[in-house]
């Protein structure tokens, strides 16, 4: 009787696989859990699920038949992955391409951007509990996907590039139709913001949810949004421009706090910077020819390059090695943002709720076809 009280409750900690099944990972990601009730106290992504070769692949073929596996990788912004790709062999085989073609990968790649974040800003609304943005955000995704079909023919996975330059010229009426889509864009977003920026449910699930300071995403090696929503003004579009990115004027929007909602808001501002950039390139749209002077089978010099890319979802990059005339790569290694940016994950949720875990996954927007390639 006079002994120490039992307590009422056994504190135990549970472990419990978040995923592959559950939608709200945007793929086949796992997440292994180590609990306290809902409290994380540790989180371990487990990849591998979607693993298909991809990098093999790349020695297998000439370098302008790599180009279509490159649209599985981010499926979500095919252009950024075929520019990435064959900047890249650009840099190693010395090609400039003609100012055309430059400034039409522009236009693709930007409204590429605008595609990928208006799929981010459906899921992660619905991840969240609000399902009127994903109607809203789709009804502008079906007219670029619409203008990229009528210039390759396909929707989602392009393949809408090669070495030296494009594979087809811009159809007649097509600049129009983007012209017209651009000049009501911006008050589209507006439109997205009245839904969600000051909506109280909204600001408490994402404000201080998942924060990382500058130091820590450098050092984790965090690229594109999730780095920028933290104040770092990294941007390789303006760092090491490619195409014609140092002709254009546009602003590289940076958070303060580091958290979801921050990152939200860098997004949404890149929406309207996308659009700055697709205005300028069709104002500056030159005559000429889409494709540099390059023999049919491309013949690369011994050597290793390495060039990247601001993919939608931050720094794409390329390391190819070659050997002496290969038309193929001898190797090549993707540097995929989503791979990179998600060993953040442990970080960003250690001592958040599991419902919390829901909201950090998809600011950190992840595509599982670049992460298990």
């Amino acid at each position: 009787m006079g002994g120490p009280l039992e307590p009422l409750f056994d504190v135990e900690e549970m472990e419990l696989s978040f995923g592959p099944q559950h939608p709200a990972t945007h793929g086949v990601l796992r997440v292994q859990l180590k609990l306290d009730g809902e409290k994380i106290l540790d989180a371990r992504p487990i990849i591998g699920y979607l693993h298909r070769g991809t990098e093999k692949l790349f020695e297998q073929e000439p370098f302008n038949q790599c180009i279509p596996h490159t649209d599985r990788l981010d499926y979500i912004a095919a252009p950024t992955n075929n520019q990435g790709f064959v900047v890249t062999v650009e840099k190693l085989l010395g090609i400039t391409i003609p100012p055309r073609a430059a400034y039409i990968r522009m236009i693709l790649a930007e409204l590429g951007r605008i595609s990928s974040h208006l799929l981010w800003l459906a899921t992660h609304a619905i991840d969240l509990g609000a399902i009127t943005p994903f109607f809203y955000t789709f009804r502008e995704r079906e007219e670029i996907l619409d203008l990229f079909e009528a210039y390759c023919g396909a929707r989602l996975t392009l393949n809408a590039m090669r070495v030296g330059g494009l594979p087809y010229d811009l159809p007649d009426g097509w600049v129009e139709r983007c012209a017209e889509m651009m000049e009501a864009f911006p008050a589209h977003i507006d439109e997205y913001e009245t839904l969600l920026t000051e909506n109280r449910i909204w600001k408490k699930r994402t404000v201080g949810i998942g924060v990382i300071s500058a130091e820590e995403a450098i050092d984790w090696g965090l690229t594109g949004p999730p780095l920028r929503g933290s104040g770092v003004k990294w941007d390789i579009r303006k760092v090491f421009p490619y195409d014609r990115y140092d002709e254009v004027d546009f602003e590289v929007p940076i958070g303060k706090n580091g958290d979801t909602y921050d990152r939200y808001l860098v997004r949404m501002e890149e929406m309207r910077q996308s659009v700055r950039i697709i205005q300028q390139c069709m104002d500056r749209l030159p005559d000429g020819p889409i494709m540099a002077k390059v023999p049919k089978v491309l013949r690369a010099p011994e050597g290793m390059v390495y060039a990247s890319v601001e993919a939608p979802k931050g720094e794409l990059g390329y390391f190819i090695v070659t050997t002496p005339k290969g038309s193929q790569p001898y190797r090549c290694h993707v540097r995929p943002p989503s791979f990179v940016n998600l060993q953040s994950l442990p970080v960003l949720v250690d001592g958040l709720l599991v419902a919390d875990l829901v909201a950090v996954i998809g600011t950190l927007d992840i595509v599982l076809g670049e992460i298990d390639r």
